[in-house]
């Protein structure tokens, strides 16, 4: 059966390529809005989507936010974080106004290839993914498949980047870019009301297997250089072109940032690990308890994972008072959280 699912997906394929034989417009921003054909290039070249998709799979890890904010309901996204219906985290469960949630795909050792090819997708997406050559290939056979850029590490493309995108794969530019522009306001605003932010060094890290940190392409530490804040100039050196790394003892220097973020299981059990760590506790940012721990487990430490569209205003929400209190040497100041 799903032998004959991919063959006939692989025909349909050659047929659409065949009726494009004049060459479509890039994804550049240039084309009409809603127009199609669309051509979007990618890591593994270039894929044609001739008219606006109804039945969109996600193997990336967050493009669902993206999608439900310009009113598409994706038939299936991809396991991440696992503590949500269909991975439709709380800052986006009402955008599925009564519509049936996502199933939820799989991804250990690569995509669900025969459970993609059942669901019957228009397209099949994964921007913010670390998706394979080969799985490409593989996807496309199914479906028009539109992997991550070429131009970010895997797992590295903006959360502006992937909303436009995804706004060029509805047919809904105009309204991607007005959502961006939103929460582009919103981080403004931010640094307009926190002139402490700016300039100031930060990290993010976690205390997975030791120390590791996120490098200058990961969204999260994006997401910190968009409020103002100054990554260490030689993190990536450390990092390599990784989305992240974990660090040596002897680069526990790296941690010494202005304010430093954690996410952790719980914040008793960072705090514990990092008190019992000698060269740790000798830094100036562990003495002067400019720390800020994010709660892995709840909605707010998965938010700082998506780092979406729709996540970072209910994420900034929460991480910007406790920023601010952090880089004024009181960090134990309360937030309340959202449950």
């Amino acid at each position: 059966m799903i032998r004959r699912i991919l063959a006939g997906a692989l025909a349909a394929a050659l047929m659409t390529t065949a009726a494009c034989s004049s060459a479509p417009e890039r994804a550049s921003g240039q084309q009409g809005l809603g127009a199609y054909p669309v051509t979007i290039d990618h890591k593994y070249g270039s894929t044609t989507i001739e008219r606006a998709p109804k039945r969109v799979v996600t193997v990336g890890l967050t493009e669902q936010d993206s999608l439900l904010a310009l009113g598409v309901v994706p038939v299936a996204t991809t396991k991440w974080v696992g503590a949500f219906p269909g991975e439709i985290g709380p800052w986006a469960d009402a955008k599925l106004a009564g519509a049936p949630v996502p199933e939820v795909l799989q991804d250990t050792s690569g995509p669900q290839f025969e459970k993609i090819a059942a669901l019957r997708p228009d397209v099949i997406i994964g921007l913010y993914s670390g998706m394979t050559k080969e799985s490409y290939y593989k996807l496309a056979r199914i479906a028009p498949t539109v992997a991550q850029p070429k131009e970010y590490n895997d797992f590295g493309i903006p959360w502006q980047e992937t909303t436009k995108q995804i706004g060029r794969i509805v047919g809904k530019q105009a309204e991607a870019a007005k959502l961006v522009q939103g929460v582009e306001d919103r981080f403004a605003k931010v640094r307009k009301e926190n002139p402490r932010f700016e300039g100031a060094g930060a990290l993010m890290a976690t205390t997975y297997d030791g120390y590791f940190v996120y490098g200058s392409q990961d969204p999260r530490s994006r997401l910190l250089t968009s409020l103002g804040f100054k990554l260490p100039a030689d993190l990536d050196a450390a990092i390599g072109d990784k989305f992240g790394a974990n660090i040596s003892a002897e680069r526990t220097d790296l941690l010494d940032r202005d304010v430093l973020i954690w996410v952790v299981g719980t914040a008793a059990e960072g705090q514990a690990k990092l008190a019992s760590d000698r060269l740790y506790s000798g830094l100036k940012v562990a003495k002067e308890k400019r720390e800020v721990f994010v709660e892995d487990g709840t909605p707010y430490g998965h938010a700082t994972s998506f780092v979406s569209v729709l996540s970072l205003p209910f994420q900034l929400d929460r991480l910007v008072p406790q920023l601010a209190a952090a880089i004024d040497g009181d960090p134990n100041t309360p937030v309340k959280l959202a449950s």
